[in-house]
């Protein structure tokens, strides 16, 4: 999890904030949760 927010933080804000010119970095919307769904064979 850690590099992916290192990644959101670092690349992911600025573009979005320069994308949709944001004045400010914390009106960018921010990651809360990241959920991983993984099936596993027969049920």
């Amino acid at each position: 999890m850690n590099k992916l927010k290192e990644k959101y933080q670092q690349e992911i804000v600025p573009a979005l904030a320069k994308a949709f010119q944001y004045k400010n970095v914390m009106q960018v919307p921010r990651l809360e949760k990241v959920v991983l769904n993984i099936g596993l064979g027969e049920a």
